[in-house]
């Protein structure tokens, strides 16, 4: 026997002629992305209510909107291969500039889990950074299991935390693809370089340091030096050691290493006290994603 649910009506397609698609585009990032309401996107792009709800409704018809968006504007594609050529990369993606800056990390982190998923196969090996942009990919990656999948957190945790910690980051990406995980259990930044010293000689850790020597994809992000930014909100950084930071050169952070504008390490005690992965051991990972966005960035290097 089978019975027939009725189910709600489903509405017709709606046409719109080519020279729409990059207005459509556009539509759907405010609104799906940004959250801007339909009202406002009808005022941001100078067109009737009207007309955004059927931008939207062919947006999600033909495939544009899959909780991501798919579809790029021509300006991101154009300057993603002036970047790819300028600085020898595989591939560079770039996301609109939202109208509230606080938005940024939000929409960074959601193209890069979109990626990480896209990229996942079976029997990778993946290492993980930090940060306030990367723990928002966690919602763009959907739960699934992946064989063989192993996650590698490339630093020590926080001792106290809120809402941002390197151990659980890798963590929660490990526990939606079923994967194994290993994490450096221990602070990320010790008290003394005796003790740094000591507990990298720890088995655990050094095994978490050769799984990173073998990756087959890092996700990290850069961190800018400001007395807003993470590391001087959590307490890692004294806004003594910021000032000194950048008397000694470092402009930025990669897995809580001091780099200057060249890429290399600053000689600072902080350098000596950290319990990571040296980022100069991944340089020759198959697929280094670096995730970044803002302009207290553009100082960060090529490391």
């Amino acid at each position: 026997m089978s019975t027939r649910q009725r189910g709600p009506a489903v509405p017709p397609p709606v046409e719109i002629e080519p020279r729409d698609n990059g207005l459509k585009t556009r539509a759907a990032w405010l609104y799906y992305m940004e959250g801007m309401t339909q009202d406002a996107v009808a005022e941001k792009l100078g067109i009737s209510r009207l007309r955004v709800l059927k931008l939207l409704a062919q947006s999600r018809q033909d495939g544009t909107v899959q909780i991501r968006i798919m579809a790029k504007t021509q300006d991101c594609v154009r300057l993603e291969r002036q970047l790819e050529r300028a600085c020898g990369l595989q591939q560079a993606i770039i996301v609109p500039t939202p109208q509230e800056e606080e938005r940024l990390p939000g929409l960074l982190g959601a193209t890069a889990g979109g990626y990480l998923t896209d990229t996942l196969r079976a029997g990778m090996t993946v290492g993980l950074g930090w940060g306030q942009t990367l723990r928002h990919c966690l919602t763009s990656i959907p739960r699934q299991r992946i064989d063989g999948l192993t996650i590698v957190s490339l630093l020590g945790g926080l001792t106290h935390a809120a809402g941002v910690n390197p151990a659980e980051f890798a963590w929660r990406v490990a526990d939606r693809l079923e994967a194994d995980c290993f994490m450096m259990t221990a602070p990320v930044i010790a008290p003394d370089e005796e003790t740094q010293q000591a507990l990298m000689r720890h088995p655990g850790i050094r095994e978490v340091v050769g799984q990173a020597r073998a990756l087959d994809l890092a996700l990290v992000s850069v961190g800018e030096l400001s007395p807003g930014s993470t590391l001087v909100r959590l307490g890692l950084v004294s806004r003594d050691d910021l000032v000194a930071l950048g008397r000694a050169g470092a402009v930025a952070d990669v897995l809580c290493h001091f780099i200057d504008r060249a890429g290399h390490l600053v000689d600072h005690p902080l350098n000596r006290r950290v319990v990571s992965v040296d980022p100069r051991d991944l340089r020759g990972t198959p697929r280094l994603v670096l995730v970044s966005g803002g302009w207290r960035k553009l100082a960060a290097p090529r490391w």
